[in-house]
């Protein structure tokens, strides 16, 4: 097994607030194409940072920002409680979760682990729709969203595909066909927005999947389908980044 570097370190961000982020990459040191690893609403917990060093085994330099550190910094929800992470989200805003895709994007760019290479995103759920936010707000070459909730209009905000026709990536949506947040018309209005302004983009839907269904410490864990979207996720990322991730050259 790859031997990792991890670490968690604080970020500047335009608005004067730190964030905290977990860092992981390959001891070799070799440059590594970036990955910045958006969080669940549950926090950077256990999952979110076990899935931030898999990505390092595969060869990425991976960072994971806390997004609630305004209001919660090394927030850790329970899969059970989501009651506990409302007021968290409520808090986001577009504006200050670009800041905060702007922080980690510098930090990579600046990193010698990455030394120049490509960087892509990958998120989930709530950081899902932050994926889709970091393909229009930086110069990521590669973004996935797993079943990314907001990304669409909702009762807590507008959404975000007004920012469609800015995206500068190719995304990858994961979607589950058992998911009761997000629908088929939900996910409709998003691809039918890509289709409209001409972008690149591949969407997946899992029939007997549902929301969460990557993520192991939850009860909607579906293994099949987390597999398949793994390979797919590294494939995808091979492709749109010439396997300068997986091989660091």
């Amino acid at each position: 097994m790859t031997e990792l570097l991890t670490s968690h370190v604080e970020l500047n961000v335009a608005d004067g607030s730190t964030m905290r982020a977990y860092t992981a990459r390959p001891e070799d040191r070799a440059p590594r194409a970036g990955l910045m690893v958006f969080q669940e609403a549950f926090g950077v917990n256990g999952h979110i940072r076990d899935v931030t060093e898999r990505f390092a085994r595969e060869g990425f330099s991976a960072i994971a920002p806390e997004l609630f550190h305004r209001t919660a910094p090394g927030f850790e929800g329970s899969y059970t409680d989501f009651n506990s992470v409302v007021p968290h989200i409520s808090a986001l805003k577009p504006e200050t979760m670009a800041a905060d895709v702007r922080a980690a994007f510098a930090y990579l760019e600046a990193d010698k682990a990455t030394d120049g290479k490509p960087i892509a995103c990958v998120g989930f759920c709530m950081g899902g729709m932050v994926s889709f936010l970091a393909a229009a707000e930086v110069g990521v070459q590669a973004a996935i969203s797993f079943y990314g909730g907001g990304i669409t209009p909702n009762p807590r905000s507008g959404g975000l595909l007004e920012r469609t026709s800015e995206l500068r990536a190719p995304i990858l949506f994961f979607w589950g066909g058992k998911d009761q947040h997000i629908g088929p018309e939900k996910q409709n209005q998003v691809t039918e927005s890509l289709r409209a302004a001409n972008k690149s983009y591949v969407s997946v839907e899992f029939s007997d999947a549902d929301h969460g269904f990557f993520c192991d410490q939850r009860a909607s864990y579906n293994a099949q389908a987390a597999a398949q979207g793994w390979a797919l996720s590294l494939e995808f990322l091979s492709v749109h980044l010439r396997n300068q991730g997986a091989q660091g050259t």
